[in-house]
């Protein structure tokens, strides 16, 4: 990658939507030219794919909250693709340590999170440590992949 694929990549993460025109016209280079970067940057896996970034406050979804748990290693990655499946669940990753889970949920009242905690989480003998967290706001948050 040179500086043109990095601010090439840059405005697509601003604007997915922007046109190979509009990129061109940014960039000082012809709309061939900087159809032929996008295309590459896919090809080789650094563009995955091109998304909307939805404000979930918009959709209800307004309980905002980060959940931590230490899980008997055994069974870190079955509670892993179960807890994944959830519809509440909007991010999972497994940590280093190979027994953690750190998860944000999306809800849309503290009620639905309780109840997703009380079927998913709590009396799971599995699950050996439990910290959570609810979001009071953000200061500053990464939309739309890595910023270059």
């Amino acid at each position: 990658m040179n500086k043109l694929d990095s601010a090439l990549l840059a405005i697509l993460i601003k604007d997915a939507r922007a046109s190979f025109a509009d990129i061109a016209r940014q960039l000082d280079i012809s709309r061939a030219h900087a159809r032929t970067r996008v295309q590459a940057l896919v090809e080789s896996g650094v563009i995955e794919q091109f998304s909307a970034v939805v404000n979930p406050e918009k959709l209800g979804k307004v309980v905002s909250t980060f959940i931590d748990l230490k899980v008997t290693p055994a069974r870190l990655e079955p509670i892993a693709d179960e807890l994944a499946n959830c519809p509440e669940v909007v991010s999972l990753y497994i940590m280093s340590d190979l027994q953690s889970l750190h998860i944000h949920t999306l809800t849309d009242s503290y009620e639905t999170f309780d109840a997703f905690v009380r079927q998913r989480i709590f009396n799971r003998p599995e699950i050996l440590f439990v910290d959570c967290k609810t979001l009071m706001s953000r200061v500053k948050n990464r939309r739309g992949g890595a910023r270059l």
